[in-house]
């Protein structure tokens, strides 16, 4: 995702407390964030069948479903 996007991710994630749904673009992992990682451009997420991962900002992208 781009560095626009990472960041409307990252506000919504932390500041207004709403889980976003991503798509992990290299494993097609899904999952809802939970976290970010401004220094390293990371998001915290948790996955669908519950393990918790960190996916770089350039590894994902927000999806609807």
């Amino acid at each position: 995702m781009r560095t626009t996007q990472y960041d409307s991710v990252c506000y919504r994630t932390e500041q207004r407390e709403e889980p976003v749904r991503l798509k992990n673009l290299r494993t097609g992992a899904r999952g809802v964030s939970f976290g970010c990682t401004y220094a390293g451009e990371t998001v915290q997420v948790r996955l669908d069948n519950g393990e918790l991962d960190s996916w770089e900002r350039k590894d994902c992208i927000e999806t609807t479903t």
